[in-house]
Formats: C-alpha cells, structure tokens, sequence
C-alpha cells in the first residue's frame, strides 16, 4: 500500500522506492469542502459558454504539449513506466482534450429537432445542460490519458470537476489540477481530494452530480452500490479480460507485432490489454512462433517496467503457475519471470479455457494462445466471458464480420488497442466491464443532461391536448392517425 506518513499520501517509484510525490490526505469534511467550492466555480464556469470554455482548455491544452517531458517524467517517477510509454500516453489525452474542446459546442449546443405532423403547430428544441460538479475517480495504470478522458468531457459540457486520483498516483493527478488552475485560475473548475478507498467512497457519497470511475470490476461494484444511497448516475469502466482473433488469411507477422503490444504495453498493465489470443489452426504454430520470437527480444527494465502495484505480483505469479498445473506450456517466460518488482514477457499455450489465465484479469506482460479450429469457434470462447471491453481481429476476408460479432465496446481490426487514441469514437465497454462512454459524441453527451423543450407556433389543427376539444375534433384526429399509420408497408 502507498505510505501514508503525518497525514500525507507519499507516493514512491515501484522500480526504486525513491519519493515521488507526496500530497495531504483528504478526510470526509475536506472531500464535501472540494466538492462546495467545485459547485461554486462550476456556476462561473458553465456561465462562460461553450467558445469561452473552449478557449480557456485550448490553452490548457497547449500547456500539457509544452511541457510534456516534465508530465512524462513525473508520470515514469510514480509508475516506473518507460518515458516514451508515458509520452505516448501524454499525447492521446492531449488529442483528447483538444477534440473535446473544439467539439463540444456542436455536439452538445442547442438545436432545433424535426416536428411530425400530429403536434406541427410546436417546435422540438434539445439541448445538453451540464450536471454540475463530477466526480472523477482514475486508476494508476494511465493516470494521465484515463482520467483526463472524462475530465475533458466534463469540462467542455460546462460541469466542474473533482478528481481523486489513485493512491499510487496523487502527484499526476495533482499536477494536472495545478496546471489548469495556472490557466484558469479564476475559480477552482478542477480540484482534486486523496487518500485510499474511504476517500472515493466519500466523493461518491459527497453530493456531486455523477461520478466516472475507472478501475477494477470488484471496486466498480462498490462505486455503483454507494452512488445508488443517494440516485448519483454512474460511468463505469471496469476491469477487462481482452481477446484477439487472428484468422487464416491473416498478415501473420503483423498480428503478432500487434500481440506482442497489445499485451506488453505498460507490462501489460491495461485495461484493453490483449490477455487472449484465438489463432486458427492453419496458421497457429507461425504466429506462436512470431509472438515468441518478438516478445524475446524486449527488455525488462528498458520496454517493460515494473509492475506498479505490488500486491499485482502475486496475481501474475498466480495465474502463471495455475496455467501450467492445467496443462499448459510456457513457450517463453513462465515461473522465473516473476521477479518483483518486474514481470518478464511470458507466453503460454495449451491454457484450459477454465484456468484463472483465461477467465480472470491478469493485468501483466502474459498472454496465452489458443489453437481453434476456425473464426467461429474463436469468436465462441471470445464472448464466453462475462468482461466485454475491447478486443481485436486479424484477417482480412472477414475481419469487420467477426469483429461485430465479437460482444465488447470496441474492436480493432489489424491492429490492437488503436481505438483508444480515437477521438471521435467512444470508448467502453458491456457487462462486468461496465456501462457509459468517454471520447467521441457519446462521451461528451455522458457529461450533459438532455433539456427537450417544446414552444408552440401555431393553433392547434387537431387539439388533442385540451379538455375543450370536440367529437368532431377527435374524429378528425382518428381519421389522421389512420391515414398517417393505418397503411401496411
């Protein structure tokens, strides 16, 4: 667990234990205090409009790029990750925040809705209002990409913000709520609270107006139950247990590059990491062999960091040895790749499909491989799961087909992991890997509430909302119901 040290949160490199950072921990009347003051400048905020908020995280925005060796380098120091992992990282959530900002206006802005022809004398407006103050509770994994997601969103719908961000992580998190006060520093649109658990339980239950949590399946259960006390809606996005089809006319060597990223990145730290891969037969044994042979050749310490989380060893370690009790072979890695605070890329095949490598989040530099004998018993044990995250297909014949078929949020086809760097399309996923969307249209409509208003133009031709209607009014609207959905297509 992170230090906890004369009511400081000290965080601490997982690679060397050097002090990273170090923050004061937030107690329930300091949380319900962030949170009165985020409602304040959230008033301020939201009062500027959508060109005024665009503009103030426009130059947010152009601060994060300019400084983001210092971001990276702070993010490395928390996390033990790799600088160009950590820059790579900076970058999507800069992409992020930049679309959000210049696209709020349009998705979310006032417009007129087209009228049908039994209520004609009114017009449909719509139009999306902010909550008011969100809460935002982010992970270790990407403290800068994860959170900044619905951080963004919120912020270009107009709400004010409350971070809390992951114990392991406060010094990022604090960083970014300090930069965008030098930006807007007005009113306080972005706070941050931290401290363990007892401090996310306490924003939930604080009266902000949603909270977006991004974490495990376990905790997501435990945000949802206490935001329920008080009716608080709820973004989920929880754990993940994702899988890749690689298809016989698959690019072979180019599904195996994929592999090897999409499960090694950040030690495999991921949440849309690849855990999983279905290969056909015809083609199983070269892309074990190209997975093998690319995975070797990375570097503990250099591509792959350390596991952020210690406690996260174990469960590598666990489901490594639980593989192999059923069967299954490591072809690269295995048992002594585990050496804490470090996991070695490891490979495993003939996996039994009930193993804890298969069906549970391992959230380390693993994968198995599995020979199946085509695409459709691939995409069978692909949605056996109850995670529904994200996933990818290699193949070219029909890798959009599987790839609708497969029950997830998102799908990349020849590739792995692209669409999170996307930032017209939503991200999330179904079942025990949660419900609502950040990114895209989708994710900006999360952070507003739908206001529907009606304003009459005219009398009424056929008034059926009144009590002074007559007989002969209502035959008439009898009459035009059957002509307008009467006739069988």
């Amino acid at each position: 667990m992170p230090l906890v040290e004369d009511g400081f949160l000290v965080s601490t490199n997982p690679e060397t234990d050097a002090e990273a950072g170090r923050v004061p921990i937030s107690d329930e009347e300091a949380v319900a205090a962030a949170v009165d003051r985020a409602r304040a400048a959230g008033a301020w905020w939201a009062s500027l409009g959508f060109d005024g908020r665009k503009v103030r995280l426009l130059r947010w925005r152009a601060l994060l790029a300019g400084r983001i060796e210092e971001l990276a380098a702070l993010t490395r120091a928390e996390t033990g990750k790799p600088a160009a992992d950590a820059i790579v990282e900076a970058i999507a959530a800069i992409e992020h925040l930049d679309w959000a900002a210049r696209n709020a206006k349009r998705v979310l802005g006032p417009r007129r809705t087209r009228t049908r022809l039994l209520v004609a004398e009114h017009s449909g407006h719509l139009e999306y209002q902010p909550y008011g103050v969100v809460g935002v509770i982010g992970p270790w994994n990407y403290p800068i990409l994860t959170p900044l997601g619905p951080i963004s969103g919120a912020l270009a719908a107009g709400n004010a913000v409350v971070l809390k961000p992951s114990e392991y992580t406060p010094a990022v998190g604090q960083w970014l709520v300090d930069t965008f006060a030098e930006i807007v520093p007005e009113h306080p649109v972005l706070g941050a609270v931290h401290g363990l658990g007892d401090v996310g339980a306490a924003l939930c239950r604080s009266g902000v107006d949603k909270i977006a949590f991004t974490g495990s399946t376990a905790t997501a259960k435990k945000v949802m139950a206490a935001c329920a006390e008080t009716l608080t809606p709820v973004l989920l996005e929880a754990g993940g247990k994702d899988a890749l089809i690689v298809d016989a006319d698959a690019d072979v060597d180019a599904a195996a590059e994929a592999a090897v990223w999409g499960s090694m990145t950040n030690a495999g730290q991921t949440c849309i990491g690849i855990e999983r891969v279905y290969a056909v037969a015809p083609i199983y044994d070269e892309f074990v062999a190209a997975v093998v042979e690319k995975a070797g050749k990375l570097r503990v310490g250099e591509e792959i960091g350390p596991i952020t989380m210690p406690g996260q060893v174990e469960v590598i370690r666990r489901h490594i040895d639980d593989a192999l009790a059923g069967g299954g072979r490591a072809v690269l890695g295995g048992p002594d790749a585990v050496q804490p605070p470090h996991v070695g890329p490891t490979v495993l095949v003939d996996v039994p499909e009930d193993s804890a490598a298969i069906r549970e989040e391992t959230f380390g530099p693993t994968v198995t491989i599995t020979r199946v004998s085509d695409a459709e018993e691939a995409i069978s044990r692909a949605n056996a799961l109850p995670y529904g995250l994200g996933g990818a297909v290699f193949g070219k014949a029909h890798g959009i087909r599987i790839a609708r078929r497969m029950h997830t949020g998102m799908v990349a086809v020849n590739s792995t992991l692209s669409f999170v760097g996307m930032a017209t399309l939503p991200f999330g996923g179904v079942g025990d890997s949660g419900f609502g969307r950040i990114h895209g249209e989708d994710g900006l409509r999360e952070f507003g509430r739908a206001k529907s208003i009606t304003v009459r133009r005219a009398p009424s031709l056929l008034p059926s909302m009144t009590f002074e209607r007559t007989p002969a009014q209502v035959r008439r609207i009898v009459q035009a119901a059957k002509l307008l959905y009467a006739r069988r297509p």
